[in-house]
């Protein structure tokens, strides 16, 4: 009976106890950017009662009042929590870098290379080798007993988990520690790695890594030797031939061959802060080669600009192209000389760093969705020349007055777009345009990599922070399978198409594309057959190093849309922001300019820019021939610079007696300078609408837009070192376009006027 007693006594016990437990739940974040932090350990102190966060930062365990929960996790400070009678406890984390390095290094510093082989699985460098289209993380799936690399979302493009313990472990989804080449690194510097450089990878399991690393190695360690040997820290400023080179050019260096270092000298964190700045806040390298001329390599393309010439009137009268509506060069230009950099010639152009600018022509007041101006003065950098001026005003319409959008983002997640000015400036642009979207607007997310796949279902537009989410879980790594990432989002953009509705994919990239169809021509003729389902596309440039403009151009080109370069949140603010309906709806497509010059008064003429946007003469009555495309208040600007008759020019050479033509010029029209002839059609329409307008031959005192306008084109030719500028100074481009300042209310002209003066510097 004693012992019935006893045993009743101990059950009744433990039921008091478990009865004034409960579970707590709540959700952990980061203090620096507020986002939900996964994988940070929760423990009951003093218990072996413990959790871990999954990957929306959400959290369950057991503990009554008065206990305390302690949060900790590498690289975050610890924090203790006293449990009340409320069951949500929600927690925010401290960033505690300076722990984390000085802690880690201590405990690898003790540990011999002898033990770390004897606990470790390796995967060798023929293994990763053989899987050259996997990220780096996803390289290791499979390869060692017990490590699992699972994405969380399910879908490509979401982050990768990496686990050392097994899948039904309390704790499996920990992250274990990562040190390359005897250094700790953080998650995303590991993730960063190129497949190509790893010589080895050792992985330790949690038993012995705790022995060899202390509590720091309780989730397992990953030690990775790359082929040279050497580590380049991201977050360290490296000053290469006295040259700083920017942080997300880092890895570049590690293609520094040790037989070509002279010198290496590094500086501890607060030895470098000291000598080189707040920019050297976490350490400094200064590397001496003996060559002394080390620059970073850059592998983009831009398509090749062959400048136009003048063009005898009596010749050849007409002048027709395309418009341009893209005004990617500017702000790529811009990136250059910001950055100090020598600006490829094919990088500029001219068009679109004129139509960069909005200028102040009056809104339509006919049934066509643009008006059309025109304006001749004489020209600023010539004074036997004449300058003209042709510009079209697109219908502004309020974003309330837009029909409804169908969007799919589609979202390069490759490897190559791990930069800071690449995905991260990316998703944050997009939530700009996130934010002004409507109930009966939806979106849809496509990313790519090695391969494709959707990781946002059709979601109506006032769900945004169900849209931001899907953003905010995006990360790079692997390949680029843009052929296969446009097949899959015109796929979804056309199943949910909406008629009479704004139809999109907004193709988001650096244009690296590496895997299927990927050279220009493919893309051309993929976007081609792509075009006929009605769906329009935009495409945004991003990042340098390996920008392929020549691919986005065409692309955007050929896909009925526009393209953009956003180097800053500044920019991605003007395209989603203060541009927000031009960017996405359509009001004119296939628009074509057409010029006849009167050969009784305009003896040759040049059109400056549009070099690629040319068509043939009779292109212009074709109409299943393709052209740019307007967006709602979009502007258009085309300069001319025309040779008046009977002026000498160094500009043309003479050309033989035609034997079968005879060449007449008319008496009439004397007072016509030229006819401009437009053609464009409605965005749903398969047939062209023609629009004319005649300019008389009155020449007048510049306008503010036309010094402007001005200002930008000479520049442009003298970036180019174009045969044409008349040898200009810089000095006139300052002049001009501090005329044509005006009011400039976004303060986008003070801007340009700054760039050609630190431009001018930098000479």
């Amino acid at each position: 009976m004693k012992h019935v007693l006893q045993i009743f006594t101990i059950l009744f016990v433990a039921f008091q106890l478990q009865a004034q437990q409960m579970n707590i739940t709540g959700v952990v974040t980061s203090v620096s950017d507020g986002l939900p932090l996964p994988g940070i350990n929760i423990i009951v102190k003093g218990t072996s009662n413990r959790t871990a966060t999954d990957f929306d930062g959400k959290y369950t365990i057991k503990a009554q009042k008065g206990d305390k929960l302690v949060f900790a996790f590498l690289g975050f400070k610890t924090k203790l929590i006293l449990v009340g009678k409320y069951n949500t406890i929600n927690v925010a984390l401290e960033d505690d870098l300076e722990t984390l390095d000085e802690v880690v290094i201590t405990g690898y510093t003790t540990t011999t290379k002898a033990k770390s082989r004897v606990a470790s699985v390796r995967v060798s460098s023929q293994t990763i080798e053989n899987r050259p289209n996997a990220g780096f993380v996803q390289t290791l799936s499979g390869q060692v007993p017990g490590l699992n690399i699972a994405t969380s979302s399910g879908q490509p493009g979401g982050n990768s988990l990496v686990q050392l313990r097994g899948v039904s472990s309390i704790n499996g989804n920990k992250e274990p520690l990562f040190i390359v080449n005897g250094i700790p690194v953080n998650e995303n510097s590991f993730r960063a790695l190129n497949p190509n450089d790893i010589k080895s990878l050792d992985v330790i399991k949690e038993a012995k890594a705790l022995s060899i690393y202390g509590n720091r190695g309780k989730n397992g360690v990953i030690i990775i030797t790359t082929g040279k040997g050497k580590y380049i820290n991201p977050d360290a400023l490296y000053i290469v031939d006295g040259v700083a080179i920017k942080k997300q050019d880092n890895f570049a260096i590690a293609n520094i061959s040790d037989t070509d270092i002279d010198s290496k000298i590094e500086y501890s964190k607060a030895e470098a802060k000291r000598k080189f700045g707040k920019d050297a806040k976490h350490g400094c390298v200064v590397i001496t080669t003996h060559k002394g001329n080390f620059r970073i390599q850059d592998d983009e393309t831009y398509t090749v600009i062959n400048e136009n010439v003048f063009e005898r009137t009596t010749l050849s009268p007409l002048s027709t192209f395309s418009i341009d509506v893209d005004k990617a060069s500017y702000s790529n230009v811009r990136r250059m000389i910001n950055n100090g950099e020598i600006i490829h010639p094919d990088a500029v152009k001219i068009e679109e760093m004129v139509n960069y600018f909005n200028y102040e022509y009056p809104q339509p007041t006919d049934e066509h969705p643009f008006s059309i101006n025109t304006e001749v003065v004489k020209t600023p950098w010539h004074e036997n020349t004449n300058l003209v001026r042709i510009g079209l005003q697109g219908k502004t319409y309020k974003n309330e007055e837009l029909p409804a959008s169908n969007l799919t983002f589609l979202i390069d997640v490759s490897g190559s777009m791990g930069n800071r000015n690449k995905l991260p400036l990316l998703k944050s642009a997009f939530k700009l345009l996130v934010n002004q979207l409507r109930q009966q607007d939806k979106v849809s997310i496509v990313v790519y990599a090695g391969a494709a796949g959707v990781v946002l279902e059709p979601t109506s537009g006032d769900k945004k922070d169900k849209i931001i989410a899907a953003l905010d879980k995006l990360n790079s790594g692997g390949s680029t399978a843009g052929g296969a990432g446009i097949e899959l989002a015109y796929k979804l953009a056309e199943k949910n198409y909406k008629k009479n509705g704004n139809n999109r994919v907004i193709l988001a990239t650096d244009g690296d594309f590496n895997v299927g169809a990927s050279s220009d021509k493919a893309m051309e003729e993929l976007i081609e057959e792509k075009r006929k389902s009605g769906v329009f596309l935009s495409v945004l440039g991003f990042g340098y190093g390996n920008y392929k403009d020549s691919k986005l151009e065409t692309l955007a080109d050929k896909g009925n849309g526009n393209h953009a370069y956003i180097d800053t949140m500044q920019e991605a603010q003007k395209v989603f922001g203060k541009e927000f309906g031009g960017t996405l709806y359509t009001i004119a497509k296939d628009v074509k300019i057409q010029v006849e010059f009167n050969p009784k008064k305009v003896q040759a003429y040049r059109l400056i820019g549009y070099e690629n946007r040319l068509l043939n003469d009779e292109d212009f009555v074709d109409d299943t021939i393709d052209a740019g495309e307007l967006g709602s208040g979009h502007t258009v600007t085309a300069l001319y610079e025309v040779v008046p008759t009977g002026i000498e020019t160094e500009y043309l050479n003479n050309v033989a007696d035609l034997k079968y033509t005879e060449t007449k010029t008319t008496d009439n029209y004397s007072d016509e300078l030229f006819t401009v002839k437009f053609r464009y059609k409605k965005p749903d329409a398969s047939k062209s609408i023609e629009m004319v307008h005649v300019q008389n031959t009155e020449i007048t005192k510049s306008t503010e837009d036309m010094n402007f306008a001005s200002a930008i084109a000479l520049f442009g030719m003298q970036l180019r070192t174009s045969q044409y500028y008349n040898n200009a100074s810089i000095d006139k481009v300052i002049e001009l376009a501090e005329n044509g300042r005006g009011k400039d209310k976004e303060g986008y002209r003070a801007e340009f006027i700054r760039l050609v003066k630190s431009h001018d510097n930098l000479d």
